[in-house]
Parts: structure tokens; C-alpha cells; sequence
């Protein structure tokens, strides 16, 4: 490095042979200027010789602007080190906010962090960050939370959210994780393992979850004081993979004697157990992991929510034509129109009745009081202007694959109402969040094949002994495919 160019406190440091040239340069000038002036007074040319040198400087003058205009404001190029003032105080040289920058020179040799910079090669795209929800049980003593937080920070995972479910010996503790997408479940649960978490449990979350705790349950309140049928699913985005059974009071018009369950219901680890509102017991299983009594008490206040409201389904109804300019009525169902629906049944002929119902005809009613209840599904009902009863539409909640069933009173059928109700079904089923629905039907019945065909979705046909099943998946109906294979069990014993 030059004299020149070091600095102290922030100026040049000027040596004496620079002062040196600069006064020879000052003595030329003058001694240059005097034998001109001489030239011009008293040489014959005089007036010539001042007009050529006034063009050579002009010429000069020029030449140096734009000399200095192209190389003077160049872009600096990779061999110096010098960062910019703005980024050297943004950042230090590993990048972490508040680190020191290292100091760099002006002479065009390359300094440390200019060689880091000029060198490096992009970073390859990071996998996007997944939602994880968690559960771990700690020991309730100070600092255990605090170990399990500093474990999860070195996998450089994000706590969005975190409910805390004291029990009689530790705390379950329910997070809510945001982990980098290359940070693997086995991993976090290692990490949880080894800062003292027990019983850990994970599964992958989405951004519905990212509702906080108290707005999801007020959410899932609301919902079931609308509609009496949504208690099995509320319970089940309440309590998270589960199975939900329901044993009525009476089947078939049989009093059948409950379970022996106390009215506040039973807490037993991975199983509890709730009075209906109607009188049958209402069981909810978890094997992967046991019940708190936090999770108990919030199942118990929808239940008894369900049973202060009685009996209720969602009012609106629509008016629709048929091709033929009948208007009827869609609207929901429920044990309400029992009377109503038992006399469909005695209109409609044993040949629709028997491929509705797959046996003998002579006591079909009594599954009407089970089909019409919204806790096994939700039942849509097609009423004509005079009031009356001609179709009958339920989706019933039967493991993975729920449901559909169609009756349609015989002086009715082929106007489209069958489709009708089988679209809106469908519509229901995808709102619940199942993944598929299944017809039970005979071969023979060419109008269920052909509504389920006019769903325009994938199908899967099974026939055995003239029974035909036709299952339709509908995540293409949910307009992406859903990893839904636990969806709410709510079906009679």
C-alpha cells in the first residue's frame, strides 16, 4: 500500500515529495507560459499560434470529460474487496445481524469476505416448511418446557402454537410446529426425546390448524347449534383421529337397556364415553393416544350443548322446476317427518322399495325412525307444493366410505330428482371432509348407476350375487386430494 493512500482519522496522509512536484509543476507552467507570451507579442505569427493552442485545449478539455465520464463511475469488478458502506453495516461476514464487519482495502487486492462473496454459488432451493401438530408429556418442574423450546430451536423449528393439559403426575403439552421441510418427524421426536418429552405423538397439520384452540371450539359450538347432525363431526376435529359410535336408546322400536354411563360421562385413558342427549350413549376411542381431562370436558360441554338445543336441522329450503314445470322443494329432514316419509313408503311399489331396501318389504318402515335421526347422517327430503313427501335422499356416516341412498316415490322417478339429490349429497360429504361415498344398490337399478355416472366422478364398480356397489372418490370433487382415511365413524351398534 502507497503512502498516499493511507488514511488517519479519516484523510489522506500527504508526504513531502508530493509538495516537492507539486511546486516544479507550478515554476514549468510559469516558465511555459512566459516563452508563449513572448511568441505572441513579437513573432509573426503570433495571432495564429494563440488560435491553435486555444483549439488544443479545447481538444484536451474534451477528451479528458469523457474519459473520465466512462472509467471514472465504472461498476467495481470482482477483484476488489470493498463491500458496500450500507450492506457492511447490515450484516457481518457470516451474515448474522449485529456482527462486526471485517475491514477491507482500496488498493484492488481481495479481501477475505470479497473472496467469500465473488466466489460463492447459489444456495439450492429449500423445501418449503411443514406443520407438524405435536403432543409430549414433561415433567411438571421449572425448566422443563424451557429444555424441550431449546431442543426444538436447534432443528431451527418454530413453536406457532402451544395448549398445556396438566395432569395428576406431568403436564401434556399440544404444539403446534412450523420445521424446516428437510427436518424429518423422527427427527423432532429424537430432539423431543432427549430434552426429556415422553409418549410423544405427530402427524402432519394443514392451515386450518392454525386457528388458535378457543376460536375452533366456539367455531365447532356454533356449528352444532345449528344443526343436530354435526355433533359426530365436531367431535372429531374437536378430538383429532378418532372413532365415534353411537347406541341408541331403542332399535327397531326396541327399548334396549343403555350402557351403564353416569350422567357427567366416563373418562377411561383412550376411551370415553357420554350420555346422548336422546338417551343412548355416545363412545369416543382413541388408540394412539390417551384422553385428557381437558379434551373430556370440552366433548362434554358440545354434548350437553346438543341436548339443551333439542331437536333442530338448518331451515333453508330451495325451490326448484322440473323439466316438466313441477316446482318442488329440497330441503333437510329428520325424524320430524316420520309420519310423512312412512306414507311414501306405502305409495311407492314393493319392486322400488326392494331395491332400496335389499330384502323383504313388509317391515321396511321401521328403519325410517334410524335413516331420518341426524346422529347417523343427513337426510334430505323432496316436497311438492301441496306438502307432500316424494323423494328421500340420506347420507349416513359408515366408516371410511359413507353412504348415499336414494328413494324417489315411483310416480316421480326419471324427472331428475334422483340426481338432484345425489349432487347435494355429494356436496355434503365433501364439506365433511370424507373421502369417498358408496351406493348399495342391484344391478338392475339403471337409474342409481346412471345418477352416480352423472356425478362425473372416479368410480369403482363391485358386483357380487346381483348386489352392486358403486364407490366415487370424491377428492376431485373437493378439488384437491385429501389424505382423509380416518374420517368420523358415527354408525349404530
Amino acid at each position: 500500500m502507497s503512502d498516499v493512500t493511507r488514511a488517519k482519522h479519516g484523510r489522506p496522509v500527504h508526504h513531502w515529495r508530493r509538495d516537492l512536484v507539486e511546486l516544479a509543476a507550478l515554476f514549468t507552467a510559469v516558465a511555459v507560459a512566459d516563452v508563449v507570451a513572448d511568441l505572441v507579442g513579437h513573432g509573426p505569427d503570433g495571432p495564429m499560434l494563440l488560435a491553435m493552442s486555444a483549439l488544443a485545449l479545447i481538444a484536451t478539455a474534451g477528451f479528458h470529460t469523457w474519459w473520465s465520464r466512462r472509467h471514472g463511475h465504472a461498476p467495481p469488478t470482482g477483484d476488489t474487496g470493498a463491500r458496500p458502506a450500507a450492506q457492511s453495516r447490515r450484516t457481518g461476514p457470516t451474515g448474522s445481524p449485529g456482527s462486526k464487519p471485517k475491514s477491507t482495502s482500496t488498493t484492488g487486492s481481495t479481501s477475505e469476505s470479497g473472496s467469500e462473496e465473488s466466489s460463492a454459488t447459489p444456495d439450492p432451493v429449500a423445501e418449503a416448511p411443514t406443520l407438524w401438530r405435536m403432543r409430549t408429556t414433561v415433567r411438571d418442574a421449572p425448566g422443563s418446557l424451557a429444555a424441550l423450546c431449546t431442543a426444538l430451536a436447534g432443528y431451527q423449528v418454530d413453536i406457532l402454537s402451544l395448549q398445556t393439559h396438566p395432569l395428576a403426575e406431568g403436564t401434556v403439552d399440544e404444539f403446534l410446529l412450523r420445521a424446516p421441510g428437510e427436518v424429518a418427524a423422527s427427527e423432532i421426536t429424537r430432539a423431543v426425546s432427549s430434552a426429556g418429552g415422553s409418549g410423544t405423538w405427530i402427524e402432519r397439520a394443514d392451515a386450518h390448524d392454525l386457528v388458535d384452540a378457543p376460536t375452533r371450539v366456539l367455531g365447532l359450538a356454533t356449528r352444532t347449534a345449528l344443526d343436530a347432525a354435526e355433533l359426530p363431526l365436531a367431535l372429531r376435529q374437536l378430538l383429532g383421529r378418532c372413532t365415534i359410535r353411537s347406541l341408541p336408546a331403542t332399535t327397531a322400536g326396541k327399548v334396549r337397556e343403555p350402557e351403564s354411563v353416569p350422567v357427567e360421562g366416563a373418562l377411561e385413558d383412550t376411551v370415553m364415553r357420554l350420555r346422548a342427549p336422546e338417551g343412548g350413549v355416545i363412545t369416543v376411542e382413541r388408540a394412539y393416544l390417551p384422553f385428557t381431562p381437558t379434551e373430556f370436558a370440552r366433548a362434554r360441554a358440545l354434548v350437553e350443548l346438543d341436548a339443551r338445543l333439542g331437536p333442530r336441522i338448518p331451515r333453508s329450503q330451495d325451490v326448484l322446476t322440473l323439466p316438466e314445470g313441477n316446482a318442488i322443494t329440497v330441503r333437510r329432514a329428520d325424524t320430524g317427518d316420520l309420519d310423512a316419509a312412512r306414507q311414501m313408503h306405502e305409495r311407492c311399489s314393493a319392486r322400488t322399495l326392494g331395491m332400496r331396501y335389499h330384502g323383504p318389504v313388509g317391515d321396511v318402515d321401521r328403519y325410517l325412525n334410524h335413516l331420518l335421526s341426524p346422529r347417523f347422517g343427513r337426510t334430505l327430503a323432496v316436497q311438492t307444493a301441496s306438502g307432500r313427501i316424494v323423494g328421500l335422499g340420506h347420507l349416513l356416516w359408515d366408516g371410511d366410505e359413507t353412504e348415499v341412498a336414494l328413494l324417489v316415490e315411483d310416480d316421480w322417478q326419471r324427472r331428475g330428482i334422483g340426481s338432484e339429490l345425489l349432487g347435494r349429497l355429494v356436496g355434503m360429504a365433501v364439506e365433511a371432509g370424507c373421502e369417498s361415498v358408496y351406493a348399495v344398490t342391484q344391478a338392475s337399478n339403471t337409474g342409481m348407476v346412471a345418477a352416480m355416472r352423472g356425478l362425473d366422478l372416479p368410480l369403482d364398480y363391485q358386483i357380487e350375487e346381483g348386489t352392486l356397489v358403486v364407490t366415487a372418490r370424491l377428492g376431485a370433487a373437493a378439488g384437491e386430494a385429501k389424505d382423509v382415511a380416518d374420517v368420523t365413524e358415527f354408525r349404530k351398534a
